[in-house]
């Protein structure tokens, strides 16, 4: 026998399906909750299933952000084998049945089935300092998506109050802008104020200058305020909205300050992060992110299966005589990998950092590929560099 137990993982609870072998289901399928009485429940069925069975069954369940969370940690205190499943792969295999039936029992069921049509590997667990650095990694990566749209948002309101002030400072989310702005919101406060007053109240915003340098940004500040298309009162609403966002704003620059930190004193504690940070064009967060979600090198056994859990191999689509010859990367791994080797690429073509990737790229380019296609096969040629680096504890070299 080979049996497994198929998790449709929810908000707090999860279905389960069981299977003694292949096509054997065993009893009915049924839920449990997630708190300790539930999963206590669970492991008593498990247990079980592994006296009708005579050997361990396995477990298979989707990763579904932090839903699986409790369920992970219950079987990794117990020592139960485990695997977590790319979504994007169960809704693959989920799409090969006739009948399109979405529930949470038929979920569970076809997860099981998967357990046998897929050739899955054990989910390796982190060290806990591994876990940190991805958690940290993570958090800064949501918290920057959120700053974005913060920015955003600033700039409607600024455009409604003090559209001319975007030409004062080039840095306009810097600190001397946004305690300027803070100060003097509107034309009219400007207005109100002398050139000799205004620079030196922005002097006192903590910037390093001299006394030139902030008369002449006070007086660039006066011409934009005469430029200004609001030049009447503006509405307390305005003012409060535009007040807020910059608050917003310190407050999440503050906190990602924080964070990169904390990344930067966690990797510093990993002798791969020195190895990662060699390869021009890859800077601290790129090399913390890289780290965090690769993890052990050891647990791949050749760079194909890093450029696997990356999502960056083609898909294969043949039929008879026809063989497709344009071919997507699947993204059936870590799209945070993924996006950050993208980067990385980027970041190591920008003015020529990486004259080994840039020659790579170029040739890929000669062969008539596309910028993107190029750009995904050096993302590819990356996962093999950094792979060998890794394994043999190198720093990377760039000679063409």
């Amino acid at each position: 026998m080979d049996p497994v137990i198929g998790l449709d993982v929810a908000k707090g609870e999860s279905q389960v399906q069981a299977f003694l072998q292949r096509k054997e289901t065993y009893k009915q399928s049924f839920k449990f909750t997630h708190d300790l009485p539930g999963l206590q429940s669970f492991h008593s069925f498990y247990q079980e299933l592994e006296q009708i069975s005579g050997q361990p069954p396995a477990i298979i369940f989707e990763s579904t952000g932090h839903y699986h969370e409790p369920v992970l940690h219950f079987l990794e205190d117990n020592d139960i084998a485990y695997y977590l499943v790319n979504p994007v792969i169960s809704f693959e295999a989920r799409k090969t049945n006739l009948r399109q039936v979405k529930t949470d029992k038929a979920d569970a069921y076809h997860l099981g089935e998967l357990y046998y049509k897929e050739d899955l590997e054990i989910y390796q667990k982190k060290t806990e300092k591994a876990l940190n650095l991805r958690l940290l990694t993570r958090q800064h990566s949501a918290l920057t998506d959120s700053y974005v749209q913060i920015k955003l948002q600033f700039q409607v309101a600024l455009d409604q109050v003090f559209p001319e002030y975007h030409t004062v400072f080039s840095d306009l989310y810097g600190k001397l802008s946004l305690n300027t702005l803070l100060n003097y919101p509107t034309a009219l406060d400007v207005h109100k104020i002398t050139d000799e007053k205004l620079a030196e109240g922005m002097r006192q915003f903590g910037a390093k200058r001299s006394h030139e340098w902030f008369l002449d940004k006070a007086q660039q500040l006066k011409l934009a305020a005469k430029r200004n298309p609001f030049q009447s009162q503006i509405s307390h609403g305005q003012l409060i909205s535009l007040r807020m966002y910059i608050q917003m704003l310190f407050q999440y620059q503050e906190h990602l300050s924080k964070l990169l930190k904390e990344i930067s004193v966690l990797a510093k504690s990993f002798e791969e992060y020195r190895l990662i940070q060699s390869v021009p064009g890859i800077g601290d967060k790129i090399a913390a992110t890289i780290l965090s979600e690769i993890g052990d090198i050891n647990q791949f056994e050749n760079p194909k299966k890093v450029v696997a859990y990356a999502g960056l191999d083609p898909s294969v689509f043949e039929s008879g005589k026809f063989k497709a010859s344009i071919n997507r990367i699947t993204k059936r791994g870590s799209s945070r990998l993924r996006q950050t080797l993208y980067t990385a690429v980027q970041c190591g073509l920008a003015k020529d950092r990486n004259k080994k990737l840039m020659a790579f790229y170029e040739r890929k380019r000669n062969e008539g590929k596309p910028h993107k296609v190029a750009i995904i096969a050096c993302a590819n040629k990356l996962v093999h560099w950094l792979y060998a680096m890794l394994k043999r504890q190198e720093v990377f070299v760039d000679q063409v």
